[in-house]
């Protein structure tokens, strides 16, 4: 068994379509119009074969009250494996992300949390392979 998709929630695929391509450099997989919506996922350029994103629909109640407080608590609803966090938060920043949190060590990991502009926290991190 091994995981081909995850999802992520966010309030408008096309503005997370920008953001997760222009800003974090993801690549689209599917872009599929459906007769109830969009299934819209992306790859990672150096995994293109690999897990794909979801960009799902926030519609769901469930989803707003969930996501609400895992931002108010800052807690990241994923983490995508960099090879140079310091490295990577600059070239973000400079690309317009913003950080909740900025480059910390602990231990053998750093990370990083940035705001995806699409209701979520999402963490880099790295000391491990990327």
């Amino acid at each position: 068994m091994r995981i081909t998709h995850t999802s992520v929630f966010v309030d408008d695929q096309q503005q997370a379509l920008l953001f997760y391509t222009g800003k974090l450099g993801f690549m689209v997989k599917h872009d599929l119009h459906t007769g109830s919506g969009r299934r819209l996922t992306l790859v990672s350029p150096q995994a293109p074969e690999g897990v794909e994103l979801e960009l799902a629909p926030s519609g769901h109640p469930a989803v707003g009250p969930f996501r609400a407080a895992l931002v108010a608590d800052g807690i990241p609803f994923m983490s995508f494996a960099v090879r140079d966090v310091q490295a990577e938060y600059e070239r973000l920043v400079a690309r317009g992300v913003r950080f909740v949190q900025p480059p910390t060590t602990t231990g053998t990991t750093t990370t990083a949390v940035l705001d995806d502009t699409c209701g979520n926290l999402i963490r880099i991190e790295g000391g491990g392979p990327a």
